[in-house]
């Protein structure tokens, strides 16, 4: 009798065949009742409250085991608006104003439209960073796969032809990923949480653009897990100096007494694409000198 080679879980079907074999059931009263579905394939019973920490699980694996098996090894994560013009609309946004209000708000996001090409020049940098020996890419650009400064970070890697990632989420109102991400590494979240988690696995450097409440949440977050010895540290920048400075004192939180001195060491202040990417290349460059 021939031996049988085959690893001993391979004799049983797969889920998808089951899944399947399922469907092609005669319908009775009994099968057609959802109690009889298979669990995995039940979707009320998927949506039930008591059924979120494997919700949870689900959306903390799934993303992972795609980019693991797309050999992306880390990220260059990039936040930022989603209401930030790009420059060759900026003139309209400010054309379009009704009062002083709205004319001096489209003013300043006008000002703020040049990063919009800072971040897809940063991107077209981390993008050509080759694979290492095992064909792991490393510094892939990552964003929050929307609008405005996340559209630019995901243009820039396909202005050079290299793919990127894109980790939208579920809001009330219809929204969509820009056309810029790479399809396959195009990820859709319910829950914030396990969204933030995934920027943060594989980060490599993290570049903060002018942002609103959503920026702010994932910076501060970063900022915290780094302070408090959770994570190691990693290159943060912070593009457009005079912005943070306007809307965060960061020196009266030293003064105040609820952050050390050293804390504001966690980050540095760029203005441009190339002062960034020379802060990230020289942060890998000492570790590699002290290894």
């Amino acid at each position: 009798m021939a031996e049988d080679k085959q690893p001993h879980r391979s004799r049983f079907h797969k889920a998808k065949d089951d899944a399947k074999f399922a469907k092609q059931a005669t319908t009775t009263p009994q099968t057609a009742s959802a109690a009889y579905k298979l669990a995995f394939q039940d979707n009320d019973f998927l949506l039930r409250e008591d059924l979120r920490p494997v919700r949870f699980q689900l959306e903390l694996l799934k993303p992972e085991l795609l980019l693991d098996e797309a050999k992306i090894e880390s990220m260059l994560v990039i936040y930022g608006s989603a209401r930030i013009p790009e420059p060759e609309q900026a003139d309209a946004l400010e054309a379009a104003a009704t009062d002083d209000t709205t004319r001096t708000i489209a003013r300043r996001l006008k000002a703020k439209a040049k990063y919009y090409e800072e971040a897809r020049k940063l991107a077209r940098l981390a993008s050509q960073v080759p694979p290492d020996e095992n064909g792991c890419r490393h510094f892939v650009v990552c964003s929050g796969g929307g609008p405005s400064i996340m559209e630019a970070a995901n243009r820039g890697a396909d202005d050079v032809g290299k793919e990127s990632v894109g980790l939208n989420i579920v809001l009330p109102h219809e929204q969509a990923p820009n056309r810029f991400v790479t399809p396959d590494l195009s990820f859709q979240f319910h829950y914030f949480a396990l969204r933030k988690m995934h920027f943060l696995l594989r980060a490599r450097a993290v570049c903060v653009f002018p942002g609103g409440f959503g920026t702010f949440d994932e910076m501060f977050e970063l900022l915290t897990l780094i302070q408090t010895g959770k994570i190691k540290p990693i290159p943060i920048v912070l593009f457009g100096k005079e912005f943070w400075e306007r809307v965060v004192n960061f020196d009266a939180l030293v003064e105040e007494g609820v952050v050390s001195a050293r804390d504001l060491g966690l980050f540095k202040f760029v203005e441009t694409a190339d002062e960034a990417w020379a802060i990230v290349q020289d942060f890998y460059a000492n570790i590699e000198e002290q290894g």
